[in-house]
């Protein structure tokens, strides 16, 4: 099999746990009803994607400041995400259980990239 270059977003714990959390998303949403395929599921895919796809632009940033706005960003969508589950409780299109579930990995998350976007910032301020 090919060897290929790791980047370094994909070393990163928190881009594993990302990818979890869209496999997550992608699973529930497609039991959305029909009339939900461009509102919520279409919304939900998206703001699950934006989060890894800002890590991995922000972990490729030569610049601290550059960094922490993509780590930023990628936190920013993953509340847009928490805010689209918690609607998709409400209307009842996910169980207590997937809602409990997800809603830890997104905590797991939000904490990493945190802790990402407060250590880019320290670098910038040297």
């Amino acid at each position: 099999m090919e060897e290929f270059k790791e980047y370094s977003f994909e070393k990163l714990a928190v881009w594993t746990e990302i990818r979890v959390l869209i496999k997550h998303v992608y699973s529930i949403s497609g039991n959305f009803p029909e009339s939900e395929k461009f509102g919520l599921t279409n919304q939900m895919r998206r703001a699950s994607i934006s989060i890894g796809s800002n890590l991995a632009e922000g972990s490729s940033r030569t610049s601290a400041k550059d960094q922490a706005h993509f780590y930023q960003i990628s936190y920013s969508s993953l509340m847009e995400l928490l805010s689209q589950l918690i609607v998709s409780l409400d209307l009842e299109f996910i169980s207590d259980e997937n809602y409990k579930n997800i809603r830890l990995l997104i905590q797991k998350i939000s904490m990493k990239l945190n802790s990402l976007r407060n250590n880019a910032l320290k670098r910038s301020r040297l």
